[in-house]
C-alpha cells in the first residue's frame, strides 16, 4: 500500500451522505459537552461523523474506564508469577515447567438483556478470543449469571436463553465449561448480568501481546466479514437500559462458533509460527478499538483503508465499518515479507486475511475510504486523553439503615428451613444449567461443575489448575468494603478446597450509574475490599472488566463485583472433591463459628429480610485456612472439602452429604455440634455465615495428623461426626435438639429447585 504526501497531510472530510455533526447527534453518541469541547480542541476543528463515532466508542465507559481508572489503580497487579498484567487482551500468570495460564472475565450484560441467546453466546466468543490472542489455547469457560426471580415469565425466558447461548457457543467451539454461579434477586429483574470467563494454557515463549510495532508493517483483517450487527455496541454497554432498549437489538452481535474454532486454530498457528508481530480481537468498538489501542501501546500511528475491509453487505460506510462489532474477527500486524505466509496459514483454515492498512511513523490514527480521508486523529491522545472523572461518593442512608435493621420475629424451624434453603434457586443445584454445557471435552477435566471449583490437568505434566467465579452481592450491598473482601475470600476458599494454592484474580465489576454518589460509593468501597484481600492473599489482579450503568427503570442492579480466581494444584492427583466419599470417614469442621446472620440466606428465605451487619472478613484466618487445605491435600489427608458460605454450616453439610450431580445416591452423616459454639441459638449455629470455615472429611486413621496440622497452622479444627451409609440420614445434634433428614429427600429438593420453577405451567 502506498501513501502520498498530500494524502498524509490532508484534513479529514465527511463521507458522502454523512449527516452534519450537530449537538443532537453528539448527544446521541453519549458524549457530553466537556468531552466534545476536548475533541474539537484536539482536532482544531469539528469532527467528521466517522471521527465522532470513533470518539464515542473509545471514550465510552466500556472502553475508556473514565469513571473507574483512579480506583482500579489501587489494585495489586504485580507478583513473581505475573507475566502480563492489566492492559492487554488477558492477564497471564507463570505456572511450572515453562507453562503459563491466560485468563480473563468480561461482561455482556446489555446485549443479553435484549437478546439473551446471542448476547450470551457472543460474550463467550469474545472472551475466548481475548485468551487465544495471547497465544493460549482455551481449556475452560466459566460464567457468572444474575437474573430476576424465576416466578416471572420474562426472567425465565432470559435465563433459558442465556444458558442456551453460553452452552451452544462453548460446546461448538469445543471448550469445556468447568464452573460458574447463578443467582436470582429482584435487583436484576430489569438488567440481568452475564459475565463470561475463559482460561487458556500456553508456553511462556508463545506469549503474544497486542502492541503494533515496525513502521511499514501491514494490518490484516482476519476471519469473518464485517456486517452491520453490533454497531455502537460499546456505547450501548455504557448507558442505562430503558423502555427503548428493545430497539437496540440490531446492536447485539451475532455469533458463529464454527468460524470461531477456525479462527482459534489459525491464530495459534500464526503465533507459534512466528508470523505475527501483534494480534488483537476486534471486540468492543471493533476495528476502531483494536487498531487504535494496538497503535497506542506501540507508540506508533496507523492508517486504515475501510474500502479494503471485506464486508457482508454492500454500501457500508466508513462509520459502519469502523464501529461494527461483527464477531469472529481479528486484527493482525505482520511484516510485509510475511503477509503471504499469513494469508496462506489462514486459507488453510478457510479464513480470509486481507491487508487493510499499515503502521506509520507519525502517531496519527488515520482512516481513509479509497482516496478520501474520513478520520485523522492524534493516536495516543485518542486513547489516553478521555476526561477522567472523580464522582462524588456517599453511602445511601437506607443502606446504613438496612445494616442496623433486624428481621421480623418468627418461630424458628431449623428442620424445615434446611429443606427450604436447598430448594431456594440461589442455593439449589445448578445441574439444570451445567448439564447443557460440555464439561469434559478435550479430556483435561478432573473436577467438573457442581463442586467448589473446577480443576483441569495441564497436559504432559503432573500439575493442575483450579478455577472458580464468585460474588455474594447481598453482602456487598449491605457493606461494600467487607463484601468486596468476602468475594475474594470465598473465591480463594473454593480454590483451596480442591487442594490448590490461589495465585491470581480477574474481576468483572458490575454496578449501576457511577454518576450517582451512592453507586460510586459502592464501587469504590467494594474495590477497596477486593484490593485489601488480594494483597493479603498474594493474588494479583491481572485484568478484567468494569461494567457500569447497569440500571433500568426499576433502578440499579445489586452491586456485583464478580471475581474469577485461578489456583495452582502442584499434583493433579491430589485434587479434593466437595462431597463425602465413604461411610466411616470422620467429619471435621475447620474454622471458628460465631453465628453471624447479617445478610444471610437464612434470613432471606425464612424471614423475607435482607439486612443486618455481615460478619467482618478475617483475612488472616482466611489465609491460614487456605494454607491448611492445600497442605492437607498435598499430604493426602483429605477425602473431601467444602467451604461454608451461603446457608451456613448446615447447608454445607447437606451439600457434602447429597453427593455429586451424577452420583445417584448420597451419604448420610451423624454430626454432634454440642459444645462447638456455646451460647449460640440453633439458628445462628446452623445457618450463620461466618467466613474462614470449611467442612472436610478424612479417613479415621488420618484424623490425628489432620488435627495436628491444623494446630500447627493455627486453624481451629473440630471433629464433629462421621459419614454414614448410602441414602442414609443427615442428623445434627445441638444443645437443645436433634434434627434429622433423609438424604434422599434433601437431594430431591436440592436437585429439583430450579427445574421445578422452569417447567411450563401445567407440566
Amino acid at each position: 500500500m502506498t501513501r502520498t504526501a498530500d494524502l498524509r497531510d490532508a484534513a479529514a472530510q465527511p463521507f458522502p451522505g454523512d449527516p452534519p455533526v450537530t449537538p443532537a447527534l453528539v448527544a446521541e453518541h453519549n458524549l457530553n459537552a466537556l468531552e466534545y469541547e476536548r475533541i474539537e480542541a484536539m482536532l482544531g476543528r469539528a469532527p467528521t461523523l466517522a471521527e465522532l463515532g470513533i470518539f464515542s466508542a473509545l471514550w465510552s465507559e466500556h472502553c475508556s474506564y473514565k469513571h473507574s481508572k483512579p480506583v482500579l489503580r489501587t489494585f495489586p497487579t504485580e507478583g513473581p508469577r505475573v507475566l502480563q498484567g492489566p492492559g492487554e487482551n488477558a492477564g497471564v500468570l507463570r505456572l511450572e515447567d515453562g507453562w503459563a495460564v491466560a485468563f480473563k472475565i468480561e461482561s455482556h450484560n446489555h446485549p443479553s438483556a435484549v437478546e439473551p441467546y446471542q448476547g450470551a453466546a457472543t460474550g463467550v466468543g469474545g472472551i475466548l478470543r481475548d485468551v487465544f490472542t495471547m497465544g493460549a489455547r482455551p481449556v475452560a469457560v466459566l460464567n457468572s449469571l444474575r437474573f430476576g426471580p424465576l416466578d416471572d415469565a420474562r426472567n425465565r425466558w432470559l435465563f433459558a436463553g442465556v444458558v442456551k447461548g453460553v452452552g451452544d457457543y462453548g460446546n461448538c467451539v469445543g471448550v469445556p465449561t468447568l464452573g460458574g454461579e447463578v443467582n436470582f434477586a429482584p435487583g436484576y429483574a430489569g438488567n440481568p448480568l452475564v459475565n463470561a470467563m475463559a482460561v487458556g494454557l500456553l508456553r511462556e515463549e508463545d506469549l503474544m501481546r497486542a502492541r503494533a510495532e515496525g513502521v511499514g508493517n501491514v494490518l490484516l483483517a482476519v476471519g469473518a466479514r464485517t456486517g452491520r450487527d453490533g454497531i455502537h455496541g460499546a456505547s450501548f454497554a455504557s448507558e442505562e437500559l430503558s423502555e427503548a432498549s428493545e430497539a437496540r437489538r440490531p446492536q447485539v452481535q451475532v455469533g458463529d462458533p464454527f468460524t470461531e474454532k477456525l479462527l482459534l486454530e489459525a491464530t495459534l498457528e500464526l503465533i507459534q509460527g512466528g508470523l505475527a508481530v501483534a494480534i488483537q480481537d476486534m471486540g468492543a468498538a471493533g476495528l476502531t478499538s483494536s487498531s487504535a489501542e494496538m497503535a497506542a501501546r506501540g507508540g506508533v500511528g496507523v492508517e486504515i483503508d475501510t474500502a479494503l475491509v471485506p464486508t457482508r453487505e454492500p454500501g457500508m460506510t466508513p462509520y459502519e465499518i469502523l464501529l461494527s462489532e461483527s464477531q469472529e474477527r481479528m486484527l493482525v500486524v505482520a511484516e510485509p515479507g510475511k503477509v503471504e505466509a499469513v494469508r496462506a496459514a489462514c486459507a488453510k483454515w478457510e479464513l480470509d486475511a486481507t491487508p487493510i492498512g499499515q503502521v506509520t511513523d507519525d502517531g496519527m490514527f488515520r482512516v481513509r475510504h479509497g482516496e478520501l480521508v474520513v478520520a485523522c486523529i492524534p493516536g495516543q491522545r485518542l486513547v489516553d486523553d478521555c476526561p477522567v472523572y472523580q464522582p462524588e461518593a456517599r453511602e445511601a442512608p437506607e443502606a446504613a439503615a438496612r445494616r442496623a435493621a433486624r428481621p421480623p420475629a418468627r418461630p424458628a424451624d431449623p428442620a424445615g428451613a434446611l429443606e427450604r434453603l436447598l430448594d431456594w434457586p440461589d442455593i439449589a443445584s445448578k445441574r439444570w444449567v451445567y448439564e447443557q454445557y460440555d464439561s469434559t471435552v478435550r479430556a483435561g477435566t478432573i473436577l467438573g461443575p457442581g463442586g467448589d471449583a473446577g480443576v483441569f490437568h495441564v497436559p504432559g505434566t503432573g500439575f493442575g489448575v483450579a478455577v472458580t467465579v464468585d460474588c455474594n452481592s447481598r453482602l456487598v450491598g449491605l457493606d461494600p468494603y467487607e463484601g468486596g473482601k468476602h468475594v475474594v475470600a470465598e473465591a480463594a476458599r473454593n480454590v483451596a478446597c480442591t487442594g490448590a494454592i490461589p495465585i491470581g484474580v480477574t474481576d468483572c465489576l458490575n454496578f449501576g450509574n457511577p454518576e450517582k454518589p451512592e453507586v460510586f460509593y459502592q464501587f469504590r468501597e467494594a474495590c477497596r475490599g477486593i484490593a485489601d484481600a488480594c494483597r493479603a492473599f498474594e493474588t494479583p489482579v491481572t485484568g478484567g472488566n468494569v461494567s457500569l450503568y447497569n440500571e433500568s427503570p426499576s433502578g440499579a442492579v445489586d452491586p456485583t463485583p464478580t471475581v474469577g480466581m485461578v489456583g495452582l494444584l502442584p499434583r493433579a492427583e491430589d485434587r479434593v472433591p466437595s462431597h463425602f466419599r465413604a461411610p466411616g470417614d470422620r467429619v471435621v469442621l475447620l474454622g471458628r463459628t460465631t453465628g453471624a446472620l447479617g445478610g444471610s440466606a437464612y434470613w432471606v428465605v425464612e424471614r423475607g429480610f435482607t439486612g443486618g451487619t455481615p460478619a467482618p472478613v478475617d483475612l488472616d484466618a482466611e489465609r491460614r485456612l487456605q494454607r491448611l487445605l492445600a497442605a492437607a491435600a498435598a499430604r493426602g489427608l483429605l477425602r473431601s472439602a467444602h467451604d461454608c458460605s451461603e446457608g451456613g454450616l448446615l447447608v454445607a453439610l447437606a451439600e457434602a452429604a447429597i453427593g455429586g450431580p451424577y452420583a445417584g445416591t448420597g451419604l448420610g452423616a451423624e454430626v454432634d455440634l454440642r459444645g462447638h459454639a456455646p451460647g449460640l441459638s440453633d439458628e445462628a449455629l446452623l445457618f450463620g455465615e461466618d467466613g474462614a470455615r470449611a467442612v472436610v472429611s478424612c479417613r479415621p486413621g488420618d484424623l490425628p495428623a489432620l488435627t495436628a496440622l491444623a494446630a500447627e497452622l493455627e486453624v481451629p479444627a473440630h471433629p464433629v461426626g462421621t459419614v454414614g451409609e448410602a441414602d442414609g440420614e443427615l442428623a445434627a445434634a445441638t444443645e437443645t435438639a436433634r434434627y434429622a433428614w433423609p438424604v434422599g429427600r434433601l437431594r430431591e429438593r436440592y436437585e429439583q429447585g430450579i427445574p421445578r420453577r422452569m417447567r411450563a405451567p401445567g407440566e
